[in-house]
């Protein structure tokens, strides 16, 4: 364990054997730094807070502050439960969830960049990019492999679909379907992200079908519903296929048009 002599660390937090911390950092009583940990300069770790292996926080990074909720009590005991090997840059802001045992989850090999904010009770799965000064507000889901651009803000409530990317200074109000490219001020989808789906391999053949599945979804005349009526009449029924409608079917918010 090597910390340096300004860090300030309760004596009930728990810290493993390789964790590093830097200078002028704090460390509340309830957190749980896993191994191979490094938390730089002047960061602020606290609240029920438990951090995987290998993760690493740059300068300023504050994890597990209490949620900025008006609702929000000091006596209710609320958590923040971190994967492995995600990177937290600087002055990245997480909150923990909000009402009693509320809990934001954030998965593994996430990219978190400089001012980057998840809100309470987020879920954040794996491989996710949140550009700088990305934000997310509360209840705010992203599934594996999405992208956020830069000074994007999500509505509370919204799902991010799986390996969907959002263009900068979006602003997101509806759900963003699972492999779609949107931008826009409210943020629209234009089209597959193909680019992300060849670098997750992707064969062609399922990529052809979802510009299929996209073409009936948001390209025509068709209601929502009537399209994934044709879905599943036209398109071969692949676990992504299936994945794409199952999001669709689910959304409380709707979807962006």
């Amino acid at each position: 364990m090597e910390i340096h002599k300004t860090a300030i660390i309760h004596s009930k937090a728990k810290l493993a054997d390789t964790v590093i911390v830097g200078p002028y950092t704090s460390v509340g009583e309830g957190v749980v730094l896993s191994d191979g940990v490094k938390v730089g300069q002047g960061c602020v770790i606290e609240g029920n807070t438990a951090i995987g292996k290998n993760c690493e926080l740059f300068s300023g990074a504050v994890i597990g502050s209490i949620p900025q909720d008006r609702k929000y009590k000091e006596e209710e005991k609320t958590y923040l439960e971190i994967g492995e090997n995600n990177i937290f840059r600087e002055y990245v802001t997480i909150n923990p969830g909000t009402g009693e045992g509320g809990k934001t989850a954030i998965g593994n090999d996430n990219l978190l960049m400089a001012y980057s904010h998840v809100a309470h009770d987020c879920v954040i799965g794996d491989n996710c990019t949140l550009a700088n000064v990305g934000t997310l507000a509360g209840h705010v889901t992203l599934e594996d492999g999405a992208v956020v651009g830069g000074l994007t803000a999500i509505h509370q409530f919204v799902r991010l679909g799986k390996l969907s990317i959002i263009g900068g200074c979006s602003k997101v109000v509806q759900d963003i379907p699972p492999f779609s490219t949107c931008d826009g001020h409210p943020a629209r989808v234009y089209g597959l992200n193909s680019i992300g789906l060849k670098r997750s391999n992707f064969s062609l053949d399922l990529i052809r079908n979802l510009k299929k599945a996209f073409k009936l979804l948001f390209f025509s005349n068709l209601t929502k519903k009537h399209a994934v009526e044709e879905m599943k009449k036209q398109i071969s029924l692949t676990d992504d296929i299936k994945h794409l409608i199952d999001f669709v079917e689910s959304s409380k918010r709707g979807l962006c048009s």
